[in-house]
């Protein structure tokens, strides 16, 4: 095969960037065959919703029982479904009426109801999985795509789930990764919430690698009950933390509570764009299950609030892979695990933002 020719190939090969995109094209290419949650369950019927992944316009719709992923434009004349209203069948775009159902397809056009409808008019839709409360897409999907993360005790009769509303963070979903997985910063970020400024030794811990990302079991005094509550500590309760990351965005919390308590909490970190990254953290547990869950809802905003503020303030904005690039102390093992999976994934040595 000529040079001109493995060219042609690879230019055939090789996925349409979105339009803007901020993201290195084999950066993106990659990240784009993982799967990412991109709205709540919730929040879908009523009306479309638009939702962005990796640079790409979404549209969510229902079409009957079935979830809809499509590229947020309409085919006709270019204006964003997401705008359109849901109907029963799926969503009416707002400029010209048409209407498009199960699988993107278009079933009426208003102005020429007794025409066959153009294959043109059919949407580019993506896989939609409900999972934890969320729903989840994959832009580049095939039989080798990693799975979506498994979170503990989710389907178990005696946890409660806890879906929290999402949060926007003007940065990264690498930092804002990695900063989930640190166990340095309690004492210093979270001393409204959780942290203890007393308390700040990091023992000894150790990543152990799986086929997709690794474990980390973190062993401190540092509770986990917020500031405040005093009747519910034991003296000298060891807490364990099992962190499973999920590489690329993805990781659970497991928090071992006196009792027999168990609290899950994931850490799905959707990439909006390189630079804009939309929290989605649904919980699972099995204690205080009679507590209103808007007071759920309020105290892990505010501690994700006090993450949000540093990962907002990170230089570079981007996530370094390159070890020599930043310095490194015995309690970053996870964060220094991390970035080597990412490496491992082909992403580039300076995750360009």
């Amino acid at each position: 095969m000529t040079d001109t020719m493995r060219r042609a190939v690879s230019e055939i090969a090789a996925p349409v960037l979105p339009r803007n995109c901020t993201f290195e094209a084999p950066d993106w290419a990659i990240l784009a065959r993982h799967w990412y949650p991109i709205a709540l369950v919730r929040d879908l019927g009523a009306r479309p919703l638009s939702a962005k992944l990796l640079d790409e316009p979404l549209a969510l719709y229902r079409a009957g029982d079935e979830i809809v992923v499509a590229t947020d434009i309409c085919p006709h004349r270019g204006v964003p479904l997401s705008m359109g209203s849901q109907v029963p069948e799926g969503v009416v775009c707002a400029y010209h009426g048409l209407r498009f159902g199960s699988e993107g397809r278009c079933v009426h056009v208003p102005a020429h109801p007794d025409r066959g409808i153009p294959a043109r008019l059919q949407l580019k839709t993506y896989p939609a999985v409900e999972r934890y409360g969320l729903i989840w897409t994959c832009l580049l999907p095939s039989e080798e795509a990693p799975a979506i993360c498994p979170m503990p005790h989710w389907d178990e009769p005696e946890f409660q789930q806890i879906v929290c509303p999402t949060i926007d963070i003007f940065g990264f979903a690498g930092r804002q990764m990695e900063g989930f997985l640190d166990v340095a910063h309690f004492a210093f970020v979270h001393t409204d919430t959780f942290g203890d400024a007393n308390n700040a030794v990091v023992p000894a811990y150790l990543p152990k690698e799986h086929n997709h990302g690794f474990d980390v079991e973190y062993w401190s005094s540092v509770g986990n009950y917020p500031i405040g509550v005093t009747d519910r500590g034991r003296p000298g309760f060891e807490w364990l933390r099992h962190f499973n990351c999920h590489l690329p965005f993805t990781a659970t919390l497991e928090i071992h509570f006196p009792d027999a308590a168990r609290l899950v909490i994931m850490n799905a970190a959707s990439p909006v764009s390189a630079r804009v990254t939309r929290l989605f953290a649904p919980i699972a547990r099995n204690f205080d299950t009679d507590l209103p869950v808007q007071d759920v809802y309020d105290f892990n905003l505010r501690v994700f609030e006090e993450d949000k503020a540093i990962v907002e303030a990170q230089m570079p904005e981007c996530l370094p892979l390159d070890p020599a690039m930043e310095a490194h102390i015995p309690a970053d093992r996870s964060s220094m695990a991390y970035r080597k999976g990412l490496r491992a994934m082909g992403l580039s040595r300076f995750f360009i933002s």
